[in-house]
């Protein structure tokens, strides 16, 4: 590109050379001519004889001088007076010179003697005017380009040396352009400023660059737009655009700034700026700007969605965090205030309350919850059994199942018809905007929420009715379930009461206290039993039902029951659970197959000891339950383990083993669930002695135990169940017993019946001693003739008069109907008549046929001869 520049740069210099020269030539010829044709003495040398000869000379001179090619001095005639060419003088030539005989001067190139050039011709005048010759002065044009042809050198190589510097500066340039370009091409530059221009204007962020004077050098588009700027800003000071103060202050100043607000008409700008320099000395700022009108307004609808989000989650984590329908509904209101309303209120149907299905929409509900008002609030307050009246927006909601808003409770008028005066109290409390969503659940309108409004906050709209929906919806489910679990609850725990012991039964071989804790879980499947049996025994039995509720309740009760029927047989403790285990197993084994497998018994377990006040034994077994304790009068503890068992259905028919042991008068037997040892922080051996702890010292009351081991125990409302029987033990009297060893031979029935009769007559007993001598002279009489020795017979005088007669046989009586031929078969009948209860146990020596009378007397055979009695056998069998 230099090299083409330098040669049209020469080029034009050589046309220009040339047409300077041709130029210079017509100059010098036109003013030798003119000078010659006005010389002095020239007209007098033209009319002498010799013109030539005195003008030659004279030409020549003034060619020389001149620096042409010739003078020549033409005739009219044509003919040459003188010329450089000595050989032309005197000839004739023909030109273009008839301009210069009609009187003017001219400048013409044309081919001549001398060749191709240019000639100047003057006319000559005398003195009055008319031509007499011409002065011509010819420049050959060979004699030009001479001229130029010596300039050519000096052109060509002040070219060269142009050329050769533009192109080292170009050189130069470039590799400091292709530097600082990073190496980018023509192409590439132009595409960058090409983008950089389209970006620039198109971009939707307004751009300005600054300089150090505070004088806008360079704004885009947007920022045009956003700052209504001018047409001719460019070049102008920013305070004299007519922007903000602030604005202006910022674009002027040299600070920088970061997401900066500032107001332009009625937008928000949020400005950056940022020096050009690396450095950072202010100079040229570049400040970007954002319209943040629109975003602002969705970060604030975006802030308030979050927000809601949040009290959403925080209400569905708080919301339902209980069972207990009222709790919920305070944490319903809880969840809503300050967060999203300034007063909340529930309100429920009174069968919700008590865990009831709801009969159907009432507008007669209770207030369940308040949050968030003064002492000194206008509202009805907790426990109020309100009547919304008809035109309320709690009645419009419970009738139609939907949700009202009333934003503004000054302009509106249904609301007040509940209770004028307590609307004008609310108005004066500051509360101006309402809105009630029913609570609803499968269906069922349980209840309302309400959420009330005060002071400077916002009234209820669309959005806010949507927030509300949602949790008025988790809370009604909540709510629900609670009362589900509330119905269970007391269906469970009126059942448990149902099967649990009432009141304990009437005996005198133990004192007993007791204690039973439920579960923070509700009803589980604890239980506890304490059975008077005949001679002077009391069972004592305690069980624990893996799990809670209405199951296990019912399981708790199937076992309470078999305990008693097998009871009832008066067998030992092993022999009872081993009955039992068997008896879990075939239920297990039922209820496994059906549709309610999970609904099973097995993990129950049972632990069941007899207590003797005669002989001051224990006798017990365990089926996988906790061993009981002794806590003897003189402060020692002792744990009863009999041999382990597995617990209740899962024996497998493996055998139950029964420890025995006597304990002194006064000892108390503590038989207790595993929840009372089910503390955290400790394991079963470090909670049994505990209980040793607890146990141990001095002698206390039951009632006191109980409370003891309590306190000492459960240091909060215990996890699981906790059942604790606390008994002390009691010795009969030696005076109230009787006892006699019988030799097998009926001639000693007799005398055994009278000393019978004696020993109740020391009682004072005499007006049941016949009833009482016919039972012992037909059992004595049945063992004699039946039995096997050793036969042993004992009275003893506890609330009732109870006979026993052993022997060692074990074959079972029963009564049974004899026929009119038959000798025996009516003693039973007889023993039953007289006696309130009879029965029969057994043991590894034999067998024990007892009776128990009432001390009273006055049964129903107590009149009655045996040959009446007798006589009812007989009409009972026709």
């Amino acid at each position: 590109m230099v090299v083409l520049l330098v040669a049209a740069a020469v080029a034009a210099l050589v046309v220009q050379s040339q047409r300077a020269t041709l130029t210079d030539a017509r100059h010098r010829t036109l003013a030798a001519a003119q000078s010659f044709a006005h010389a002095p003495g020239l007209l007098e040398a033209l009319q002498g004889d010799t013109p030539t000869a005195t003008l030659q000379p004279l030409a020549e001179e003034a060619r020389t001088a001149a620096g042409i090619d010739a003078l020549i001095v033409y005739r009219l005639d044509g003919t040459t007076l003188t010329h450089s060419d000595t050989a032309q003088l005197g000839k004739h030539v023909i030109g273009p010179y008839a301009e210069a005989a009609e009187g003017r001067a001219f400048t013409s190139t044309f081919d001549g003697a001398l060749g191709r050039s240019v000639v100047s011709a003057v006319p000559v005048k005398d003195a009055a005017g008319n031509v007499v010759a011409i002065v011509s002065a010819p420049v050959t044009v060979e004699s030009v380009q001479n001229s130029v042809d010596r300039q050519l050198p000096v052109l060509l190589i002040g070219a060269t040396a142009a050329a050769a510097l533009a192109a080292g500066c170009a050189a130069l340039v470039s590799r400091r352009l292709r530097r600082q370009t990073r190496g980018l091409g023509p192409a590439a530059m132009t595409r960058m400023y090409e983008h950089h221009d389209a970006v620039l204007h198109s971009v939707r962020e307004g751009v300005l660059i600054t300089d150090d004077t505070g004088r806008l050098l360079l704004a885009n588009d947007e920022a045009r737009r956003l700052l209504d700027l001018p047409a001719d800003a460019e070049g102008h000071r920013v305070d004299t655009l007519g922007l903000d103060a602030d604005t202006a202050e910022l674009l002027a100043s040299d600070r920088t700034a970061d997401d900066e607000v500032h107001r332009s008409a009625d937008r928000l700008l949020s400005l950056n700026k940022r020096p050009t320099t690396p450095t950072g000395v202010h100079g040229t700022s570049v400040v970007t700007l954002r319209d943040t009108t629109e975003l602002r307004v969705l970060a604030g609808r975006a802030e308030l969605a979050r927000e809601r989000l949040r009290l959403l989650y925080d209400a569905g984590m708080r919301i339902g965090s209980t069972l207990d329908v009222v709790r919920t509904a305070e944490e319903l209101a809880e969840a809503a205030v300050p967060g999203f309303a300034d007063i909340a209120t529930v309100e429920l149907q009174d069968p919700v309350l008590h865990g009831d299905a709801p009969d159907g929409a009432t507008t007669e509900l209770r207030r369940s919850a308040v949050a968030g008002l003064a002492e000194d609030h206008p509202l009805y307050p907790v426990g109020r059994l309100i009547d919304f009246a008809p035109g309320t927006p709690m009645a419009a909601s419970v009738r139609d199942g939907r949700s009202v808003i009333e934003p503004d409770l000054v302009a509106t008028t249904g609301w007040r018809t509940q209770d004028l005066e307590r609307a004008r109290q609310i108005l004066d409390y500051g509360i101006h905007s309402l809105m009630v969503v029913p609570l609803q659940a499968r269906g069922v309108t349980l209840g309302l929420v309400n959420f009330w409004r005060t002071q400077n906050s916002p009234p209820f709209d669309d959005e806010d009715l949507a927030f509300a929906r949602e949790v008025g919806g988790r809370a009604a489910v909540c709510i629900d379930n609670a009362r589900r679990y509330s119905r269970e609850h007391t269906m469970a725990a009126t059942l448990q009461r149902s099967l649990m012991p009432r009141e304990l039964p009437a005996q005198e071989a133990l004192d007993v206290a007791h204690r039973y804790l439920p579960a923070q879980a509700g009803v589980g499947g604890d239980w506890f039993d304490v059975i008077p049996l005949p001679g002077a025994r009391v069972a004592l039995a305690v069980g624990d039902v893996v799990g809670h509720g209405l199951h296990a309740a019912v399981t708790m009760g199937r076992l309470r029951i078999a305990v008693h029927n097998f009871s009832a047989l008066d067998l030992p403790p092993d022999e009872l659970l081993g009955h039992l285990d068997d008896l879990v197993a075939r239920i297990d084994g039922e209820e496994g197959d059906g549709p309610d497998s999970s609904q099973v018994m097995t993990g129950a377990t049972c632990f069941y000891a007899v207590y003797d006040a005669v002989g001051g034994r224990v006798s017990a077994a365990t089926a996988g339950h906790l061993p009981m304790a002794v806590a003897h009068p003189d402060g020692t503890v002792e744990f009863v383990r009999p041999p382990v068992s597995p617990p209740l259905g899962l024996g497998a028919g493996m055998p139950v083993e029964a420890v025995e042991l006597a304990v002194p008068e006064g000892s108390r037997l503590v038989l207790y669930t595993d929840g009372l040892l089910a503390a955290r922080d400790r394991d079963v051996d470090a909670a049994m002695s505990a209980l040793d702890d607890v146990l141990g010292g001095p002698v206390r009351p039951p009632e006191e135990t109980c409370d003891s081991v309590i306190e000492s125990m459960l240091l909060a409302r215990p996890v699981d169940d906790v059942a604790l029987v606390v008994a002390r033990t009691r010795l009969l009297a030696r005076d109230r017993v009787a006892e006699w060893d019988v030799p097998s031979d009926p001639e000693a029935v007799g005398p055994v019946r009278r000393a019978c009769a004696r020993r109740l007559a020391d009682w004072g007993l005499e007006h049941i001693g016949f009833g009482t001598e016919l039972i012992l002279s037909e059992l004595i009489t049945n063992a004699v003739r039946y039995g096997a020795e050793p036969i042993h017979v004992r009275l003893l005088l506890t609330e009732t008069l109870v006979c026993e007669v052993s022997d060692g046989s074990s074959t079972a009586p029963h009564i049974r109907r004899a026929a009119d031929t038959d000798e025996g078969g009516r003693g039973l009948f007889l023993v039953a008549r007289y006696a309130e209860r009879w029965g029969t146990r057994y043991s590894p020596r034999g067998k024990t046929i007892w009776t128990s009378q009432s001390l009273t007397g006055g049964g129903p055979a107590e009149e009655l001869s045996e040959d009446d009695l007798l006589g009812q056998w007989d009409d009972l069998a026709i």
